[in-house]
This record gives C-alpha cells, structure tokens and sequence, in this order.
C-alpha cells in the first residue's frame, strides 16, 4: 500500500493554520464592584459608579483578551453593551460559585474589601495583579509589581505628592504603559447636541463636601444669562438618561464626580471643581480644573466632612467659573474655524 507524501510548502501551510487554531483569547477576569475606591483608603458598601467607569480605561491594555467583568448590579449600565466586555456579571453568590469552577489566564482585582481580595486569591488563574488578601494581618494588600499602589492608598502624604495620573498607575499596576487612552462606557446615547452648558450641580451622598455652593450655580446662571443655553442636572433616577443629558451637553460644568467621568468618556468639554479631592490624579483630556481660591492648608484633605467655618468649596466664585467656560468654549470655535480655513 502506497502512501501518498504532502508536499513541502503545503506541509508549511498546514503546521501554520494548525499554530493559529491552537490559539486563543486571554482570558482575563476583572473584579471591580466600585466598594472601594482604588487609590483610596477606603471600603464602602456604597457603589462608586465613577470609580467602575473609571477602570475601563484598562480595556485598552486587554482589547485583544476575553474579558469577564464582576460588578455590583448598580453599575451595570455603565458596562452593558461595552464591546471589550465579553461577559458582565453581578456580584452574588451563585456567581461566586461559578466562577469558583473556571480558569482565567489573568485575574485583575481592583477591590480592598478584604473578603473579595479573598475570593480573588481563591479563584485559578496563572497571572494576578491588584489587591490580594494577606491572612497574616487580615487585610488587604497589593500583588508584587505594584508597591506604590499601597503606598498611595495608606499614605496621605504618598498619595498627595506622587502626581500621577490615576490611568497611569492603574496601567502600571498590571504591567502596561498608559499613553493617554480614555475610559470606554457601555452604554451609548442616541440623544443629540441641544445645550451649550450643562449644570452637573448634584454630588453624592458619599462625599458631600465635594458640592459647589447652591447661591453660586444661580449666579453663575445670571451671569450666562442669554449668551449659552444652559440645562440643569437631568436623570437623576435613571443613569441611562443621565447619560443621554450629558450627551446633549457641549459643556458640562461639574463637581468632581461620576458626571465628570461620563463626560470625559463621552469626549466632552468639562470645567470642573476640585476642593477636597486631588486634581492631578484625574485626566482631562479638554477642560479645565479649578481649584480654590486663597490659602488653604488642609487642601486637599481627602475627607468626607469639613471641619472649617467656609468650605474651601466657597472660595472657587462663579466669575472664575464663567472665564473658564467662556476660555474653553473660544477654544472650540478657534479649532472649528481652523479645521473650515484648512478644508
């Protein structure tokens, strides 16, 4: 019996097509429910939607992987119909479970809360970067590869003095190099432009202090007046419509907040306020960040209450507001009136 022999180059092109199908997709698991702020030193049962949206600036490190999201069912929406996103799954028990039973190439846990780190470490995976749980001194701590991380959560001094941009370090931390890459929301808004300025007045009820004076957005809007349209705070109950009205926005000026966040994902222009939060750790790719006005020597304090008799919230004036604004806004229309001269 003969046996017929494959000729070279096809030979070639079989070890070839047989190298590709044996491949596959990283698989990666992400677990970030937004309990805890990741550069912050602190745990919460409230969802920080900001601090989820945030993170999805690392979908641009893992845009080839299979990426499965582990989330607090409050922030779905930000994640649902993200296309980096394969699967997007609620905290709950009978995830646990089943994730207990898969294997991951990568785990990536952005979560301090002890017994997430915990569940985390118990999970197969060959790569781990992140949180861990330390059964020495039951608490959280970091991955070897990112020392700093620690440092900058537990040490208010670290964490005041290393500017650095969040997605800088958050890239760091499972080894890649940010270059300046965006947050990617699930959802996307139909809605089209209707206003010129947003009013992003609302904070919550987690860091009150963070809220620009109510008598301050009024005299901003006086001050307005006719020259822009102006829409305050819209889809306070759906987070969907709150989407959909920043959508509608040229501007948004905001508090430092989930708004801002959703705006910058959205490619807006901002003008923000920053008082007890740390500005340079946030990214505005087309804005302005404002920050009080006069000496203040607890800025910025990291608190969720102010202890002083003026919070230094009151110190940044509707007037340096409207100069922000009306800057930001004149370099758009500079832009636009270069891109029609060069067309």
């Amino acid at each position: 019996m003969s046996v017929n022999t494959i000729p070279h180059h096809e030979l070639l092109n079989l070890r070839s097509l047989t190298k590709v199908n044996l491949k596959h997709k990283e698989k990666v698991l992400i677990i970030k429910l937004g309990y805890s702020e990741t550069l912050v030193n602190e745990v919460s049962r409230v969802t920080s939607l900001g601090d989820v949206l945030r993170s999805t600036v690392l979908l641009n490190h893992f845009k080839d992987a299979d990426v499965t999201w582990l989330v607090d069912e409050k922030a779905i929406s930000l994640l649902k119909g993200n296309p980096r996103i394969a699967r997007i799954l609620p905290y709950d028990l009978t995830t646990v479970l089943q994730l207990k039973a898969e294997r991951f190439d990568t785990i990536i846990n952005l979560e301090k809360v002890a017994g997430i780190c915990a569940l985390a470490d118990s999970l197969i995976a060959w790569r781990r970067y992140g949180f861990r749980f330390n059964p020495e001194c039951d608490e959280a701590t970091a991955y070897d590869g990112s020392p700093q991380v620690i440092d900058i959560c537990m040490n208010q001094k670290e964490k005041i003095s290393h500017g650095r941009y969040w997605e800088d370090i958050l890239f760091e931390m499972v080894g890649g190099e940010w270059a300046g890459e965006k947050p990617i929301i699930g959802y996307k808004p139909t809605s089209e432009l209707k206003f010129d300025i947003g009013f992003n007045h609302h904070v919550g009820d987690k860091w009150p202090i963070k809220a620009w004076p109510p008598d301050y957005w009024h005299e901003l809007a006086k001050l307005i007046g006719d020259k822009y349209t102006i829409s305050w705070q819209q889809g306070l109950k759906s987070l969907e419509d709150y989407i959909e009205w920043i959508n509608s926005c040229r501007l948004l000026v905001t508090n430092d907040s989930l708004g801002l966040h959703i705006a910058h994902a959205l490619n807006k222009k901002i003008v923000s306020f920053f008082g007890p939060t740390l500005a340079s750790e946030v990214y505005v790719s087309d804005g302005i960040k404002l920050l009080p006005e006069g000496r203040y020597d607890c800025l910025p304090c990291l608190s969720t209450v102010c202890n002083k008799q003026t919070p230094c919230m009151y110190s940044i004036k509707p007037g340096t507001v409207f100069s922000a604004i009306e800057d930001t806004l004149a370099k758009e229309s500079f832009r636009r009136e270069a891109l029609q001269g060069n067309a």
